[in-house]
């Protein structure tokens, strides 16, 4: 080895006097940087930012670069490339495929409702704290009425969010309503925080005339132009590069506002999901991207979807903010999530939040979990790791609920739910038209050709439809 290295010495003296190479090599002092043995690279784990060419964060202590000095020479030397400057070694070494320590994941309250000692957190008020609470009740009863609406055949489809409602409505709280969202399809209690009603639901679910897609949507495909809540749709991930649009033009306009999105941790296995990250980055748009890591991508475990230490660590890799939360701990994932919605909009950046929770429910009500996963596992978390009951009993250690409090909403909300459904079983269904509208300013001939068609075979076999079905 020793003898390897003189000639590598040899040989860059001569291209230094043989090809002029001192215009590309450049003096650096490393005498600031730690030296790590080949041990400590492999067990450290870093996820500090990637600095970039036009702006350097104040927000996040700086971490030490990961320098391997083989020599004394090295450590004076870089190389200038297009991508930017780089030390070099003449030791190979490759960089290990993943971390033996984990990254740790963000929480404050421990799994009895209680503030972990010295935890870093955003305080909350009463006020937000109770309405926060509220909510998450709201959203478990609502996604009950709903689910046993589809099982009675009112509604062909459902999912529900049961143990991702800290997920929904810590990050809705935490955000401006000026900020843009882009859902997935497990965040209703964004909507729902922004001010959708029970009945704007009912009325999606039903396909109704009252339906904003004009029955045009699956169930549970909720959008609205009044809360800045992006139309669900149904292809996994495609909302990732339409965020980093979006974001990218709140920047061009100087708004106030991020774009948030929100994806599981299936549809990090999709294209779209680095296309969206790699373009957020690139063009430093202010954009927050959410992963619910629930565990399960309707029947592929996390283990078959990736070797990567989870998702935070793809972040890093393309230059972008990451944390890992506990996604069941309401007060950190709003501490979180605001802390990288500031950073978004005053950095103007890309976050990454992995929020580490667990999908209680079926994955839809097309699916049967019991399948693949035991059921033990399921009532696990759904009564020890509630996130729902966790988020209660701090609120309850502080005074600012009570018993009386929960029958009083659970029970009000029943029956506002109850009657929204019965209001939006009365609506008249959409007309078979508003199939074909919309979709053009002049409507083509094959699409007229397509609509004659279909009027067509309704009047002829009219028994295969609906009652309440009309042209």
């Amino acid at each position: 080895m020793a003898i390897w290295f003189a000639r590598s010495r040899n040989i860059v003296s001569s291209l230094r006097q043989n090809l002029g190479l001192s215009k590309i090599l450049f003096k650096r002092d490393y005498s600031h940087r730690p030296v790590f043995k080949n041990s400590q690279l492999s067990s450290t784990v870093f996820l500090g930012p990637v600095k970039s060419l036009r702006h350097e964060s104040t927000a996040v202590e700086k971490q030490p670069d990961l320098v391997q000095l083989s020599d004394e020479e090295d450590a004076q030397l870089e190389l200038d490339f297009p991508g930017g400057k780089v030390g070099y070694t003449s030791e190979m070494k490759f960089i290990p495929e993943s971390s033996s320590r984990r990254i740790p994941c963000y929480r404050v309250l421990d799994e009895d409702g209680r503030i972990i000692p010295d935890s870093d957190f955003i305080p909350v008020s009463e006020k937000l704290a109770v309405r926060m609470y509220e909510q998450m009740a709201t959203l478990q009863v609502m996604d009950h009425i709903f689910y046993e609406a589809q099982r009675q055949g009112r509604i062909s489809f459902y999912l529900t969010s049961v143990g991702e409602e800290a997920i929904n409505i810590a990050s809705a709280a935490a955000l401006s309503s000026d900020d843009v969202v882009l859902p997935q399809y497990r965040e209703p209690g964004v909507l729902l925080w922004r001010g959708f009603t029970l009945e704007e639901f009912a009325n999606q679910c039903f396909g109704n005339k009252a339906d904003y897609g004009k029955g045009r949507q699956m169930p549970i495909h909720y959008g609205s132009n009044r809360h800045n809540y992006f139309t669900v749709s149904s292809p996994i991930a495609t909302q990732l590069p339409q965020a980093a649009g979006v974001g990218y033009s709140l920047k061009m306009e100087k708004k106030n506002a991020c774009a948030v999105t929100f994806i599981g941790d299936g549809g990090t296995s999709e294209g779209d999901f680095h296309a969206g990250l790699n373009f957020a980055a690139v063009m430093e748009a202010p954009v927050v991207f959410i992963c619910r890591n629930n565990g399960w991508a309707i029947s592929t475990h996390i283990s078959e979807q990736f070797r990567s230490d989870g998702i935070v660590v793809k972040g890093q890799a393309y230059g972008i903010r990451s944390i890992r939360v506990d996604g069941n701990d309401a007060l950190a994932v709003y501490s979180a999530v605001r802390s990288a919605r500031e950073m978004a909009v005053t950095e103007q950046r890309p976050v990454l939040i992995e929020a580490m929770t667990y999908r209680v429910g079926h994955h839809s009500t097309s699916d049967d979990s019991t399948k693949y996963r035991a059921a033990d596992e399921i009532q696990y978390w759904k009564m020890s790791r509630n996130p729902v009951n966790r988020f209660r009993k701090w609120v309850e250690d502080n005074g600012w609920w009570s018993e009386e409090d929960e029958s009083k909403l659970r029970s009000n909300t029943r029956k506002q739910l109850l009657q929204a459904i019965q209001a939006a079983e009365k609506w008249e269904k959409q007309p078979l038209i508003e199939l074909f509208n919309d979709v053009y300013d002049v409507k083509p001939k094959n699409l007229e050709e397509q609509e004659l068609g279909l009027k067509g075979l309704v009047e002829k076999r009219p028994q295969d439809y609906p009652p309440g079905f009309h042209v």
